[in-house]
């Protein structure tokens, strides 16, 4: 009778440790999801603001077109629906083309005096710290996905089901600044 307890005993807890680790990973991996669509949202706002923000510009930068048509074909050619690396460069070449954008608007003193252009270059500085808020958050529940689907025993769980890891999201933004070089010399 006692073996059978015990077997008994051992194959639920078996069962108990294998229901909680598939629980924990569906849970780490909606989370996932829902973090993704933060930073969806996001890019979505950022894209929004583009033809807005290059018409400003247009109107007075009418010799930097190629920039200006880069940005918007970039914009066209950024559609989020999952994070992947090919995303990632989009996004960064969007994001580089958005500096050029700004730093060809630095040269006409009218337009930085311009309270519609100032207005969309304060929109844009605060999509980009949303979006770097939501792709910290989501590399967060990336990084606490990938450690539930690799460590002992959720590994063997998570192989037998099918999850698999997720890649992290990284992005820069177009408002940052470089950080000047300095050369000392003495």
């Amino acid at each position: 009778m006692t073996t059978s307890v015990l077997l008994g005993a051992g194959t639920l807890l078996f069962v108990a440790s294998v229901a909680y680790a598939f629980n924990r990973l569906v849970r780490l991996g909606n989370l996932v999801r829902e973090a993704w669509s933060g930073i969806d949202v996001q890019l979505e706002r950022r894209h929004d603001l583009v033809p807005n923000l290059v018409e400003a510009v247009r109107s007075y930068a009418t010799f930097e077109r190629g920039v200006l048509e880069d940005v918007t074909r970039l914009r066209a050619e950024s559609r989020p629906d999952r994070p992947t690396v090919e995303l990632q460069d989009r996004e960064n070449a969007l994001t580089g083309r958005l500096k050029s954008v700004l730093a060809v608007a630095e040269a006409y003193p009218q337009l930085m005096a311009n309270r519609s252009f100032l207005a969309l270059q304060d929109q844009l500085v605060e999509i980009e710290d949303q979006l770097q808020m939501a792709r910290r958050y989501y590399n967060g529940t990336v990084r606490d996905y990938n450690t539930a689907a690799e460590q002992f025993p959720s590994n063997l769980v998570a192989r037998a089901f099918g999850f698999t890891g997720r890649p992290f999201f990284q992005i820069e933004t177009a408002t940052q600044r470089q950080v000047p070089n300095v050369e000392i010399h003495t």
